[in-house]
């Protein structure tokens, strides 16, 4: 990947609905450059998909949390298993340091919220939990 590549992303992290052929004249290249690099881009797994990017407006009706969870020993496969059968886990990632697993969990009230957080922390292999909640977003840079 090369500077004309990171500069496409970047645009189309910002607006994934700019066209090809507005890409290219930001970018003074020809739009068959744009294309074959988008294609590269895309068949290299560089990008996944192309999606929706909400606004605070629409998140506004959610509660969002971060949950940092503490497994047994080779209870992963399990709880990872179970976690992912949750709707409001939008997100699972592993850690190094002292916690295994940080979820990104989403509810439509602080007593669905509560609920999750139950079922989560109950799960046989789960030694510990602690929660998160997210106030307000102040800078969001993801892609």
């Amino acid at each position: 990947m090369d500077d004309l590549d990171r500069t496409i992303l970047g645009l189309l992290g910002a607006d994934a609905r700019m066209s090809v052929a507005t890409l290219a004249r930001r970018l003074k290249v020809a739009r068959s450059t744009i294309q074959a690099r988008l294609e590269r881009l895309e068949s290299s797994g560089v990008i996944a998909g192309y999606t929706v990017k909400l606004g605070e407006a629409a998140r506004q009706s959610r509660i969002r949390a971060t949950v940092l969870l503490t497994i047994e020993p080779r209870a992963q496969a399990n709880v990872l298993s179970r976690l992912k059968s949750l709707p409001s886990v939008e997100r699972i990632h592993t850690t190094s340091g002292r916690v295994d697993l940080l979820l990104q969990v989403a509810a439509t009230s602080t007593t669905t919220l509560d609920e999750v957080l139950d079922q989560i922390g109950e799960m046989t292999g789960v030694k510990s939990s602690e929660s998160l909640i997210h106030l307000s977003t102040k800078l969001d840079r993801a892609v």
